[in-house]
């Protein structure tokens, strides 16, 4: 199986990385950073500006350069990144023609519970939607969700059927199940990536054939958010939570949640949130 060149095991909590061996606060990546870099924010990684390589600068040369910055940065979270990642990275840190716009996935908001001015958790509404997703069965959840990532991103630049840059949407989610008492997670992981509006009609199928289109219905959830690391046990220790607060935690599905990232993974204090799907 193509794992995409990454290596992940863990990451500590805050932006320097654990036991302060990580990179400064400056080569935190986001997801919501992947199209927007600029050549200020590339010569911060220490590595020297890009304007002074000189404006001549080749294609291929800057992708180098994007790949090499990336991998700075990932090294400090215990992740690889490989060359063969280079177009992609390039294709989501350019502006791809004026079309790197982010959309966030359409929801309804209906209600939000809180305490003592501290969010409880909010209550949402989906819409039927089309998303790309990958199921990985790697040795852990942190292995499964950065192949998942890296294979997702090769379709969204241009593995799929147009051939082109498709656009990105927030969140990327990753569908995690578990036991009955929430106490282990499956090594059954699915990492999703939401369709934008223009796409949703007729999605662009991928090269990759353990990428599938699927339909997801109508759903309601209750989410609530958390940061740092996402593991096996920061995950169930986020629907352990989140069931105690809900008034009538039976209401919801109890054997499959959803973990939504704002972050890229290899970000050790990632922006996320924990998703109960309400019964049908």
């Amino acid at each position: 199986m193509d794992r995409g060149g990454c290596q992940m095991s863990g990451g500590g909590a805050g932006g320097g990385g654990a036991g302060g061996g990580g990179p400064e606060q400056h080569g935190v990546i986001t997801l919501e950073d992947l199209e927007s870099f600029s050549e200020d924010q590339l010569s911060d990684s220490g590595n020297g500006s890009l304007e002074e390589e000189g404006e001549t600068m080749e294609e291929d040369e800057h992708a180098d350069r994007l790949l090499h910055y990336w991998q700075d940065v990932a090294r400090g979270h215990q992740v690889e990144v490989s060359q063969d990642m280079a177009e992609p990275i390039q294709q989501l840190t350019s502006n791809n023609q004026g079309r790197s716009n982010r959309q966030h996935v359409p929801f309804t908001f209906l209600l939000r519970k809180e305490k003592c001015g501290e969010l409880l958790y909010e209550k949402r509404h989906y819409e039927k939607g089309h998303w790309a997703c990958i199921t990985m069965r790697e040795d852990t959840y942190e292995q499964s969700i950065c192949y998942g990532f890296m294979r997702i991103m090769r379709y969204i630049c241009q593995q799929n059927s147009l051939g082109d840059y498709l656009g990105m949407t927030l969140p990327i989610v990753t569908v995690v199940r578990t036991d009955e008492n929430h106490s282990v997670i499956s090594h059954d992981v699915t990492v999703a990536y939401y369709l934008p509006t223009e796409h949703q009609a007729q999605p662009p199928q991928p090269h990759d054939s353990e990428i599938i289109i699927e339909i997801w219905p109508a759903t309601t959830v209750y989410i609530r958010p958390f940061t740092g690391p996402t593991n096996e046990v920061t995950i169930i220790n986020q629907i352990n939570a989140m069931a105690e607060l809900l008034d009538s935690p039976d209401m919801c599905v109890s054997d499959s949640f959803i973990v939504a990232g704002y972050t890229n993974p290899a970000h050790s204090n990632r922006q996320n949130e924990i998703w109960f799907l309400e019964r049908r």
